[in-house]
């Protein structure tokens, strides 16, 4: 009986020895994806670390005028998009940036308020962290972008 004790409780411990634990990728819905290569993640250098730069809107006609400058910052995520916010006449503007498929200095960026205001830029990336470009508003305002430091 001893012997059998013994042997159950190796047996026990050695499944649990060798059993294992692996990762199965999962699509959006959490279903398995089998046969999915696996993917290395990247490690984050500091080249392609998301950065966060001023935004600085110079006004380029009358309407704008009345405002100044406009100040705000874009997060550049280094994947062809970035973050854009920043605050206009009392109302906090949010949207995206993103790059031109056939240029990858070139991209567009779009914003909107709550309230309904809403705006458009197009721009032009000297390097990851400096550019310039030009944006319209939803009431007919104007300005130069100035990107980075």
């Amino acid at each position: 009986m001893k012997r059998i004790i013994e042997c159950t409780l190796s047996m026990s411990l050695l499944g649990v020895f060798l059993s294992s634990c692996y990762v199965m990728p999962v699509d959006q819905h959490g279903n398995p994806m089998y046969g999915a290569p696996y993917v290395v993640p990247v490690p984050a250098t500091p080249g392609n670390m998301p950065a966060t730069l001023p935004v600085r809107l110079y006004p380029s006609n009358d309407l704008a005028r009345d405002t100044g400058v406009v100040q705000g910052s874009v997060t550049n995520m280094m994947t062809g998009k970035g973050r854009f916010n920043f605050v206009y006449k009392s109302e906090t503007y949010t949207g995206e940036a993103t790059r031109v498929s056939d240029d990858e200095r070139r991209g567009v960026a779009s914003a909107y308020s709550p309230r309904g205001g809403y705006m458009s830029c197009e721009y032009q990336m000297n390097n990851p962290r400096q550019g310039a470009g030009n944006c319209s508003f939803s009431d007919g305002a104007e300005y130069q972008m100035h990107v980075g430091n």
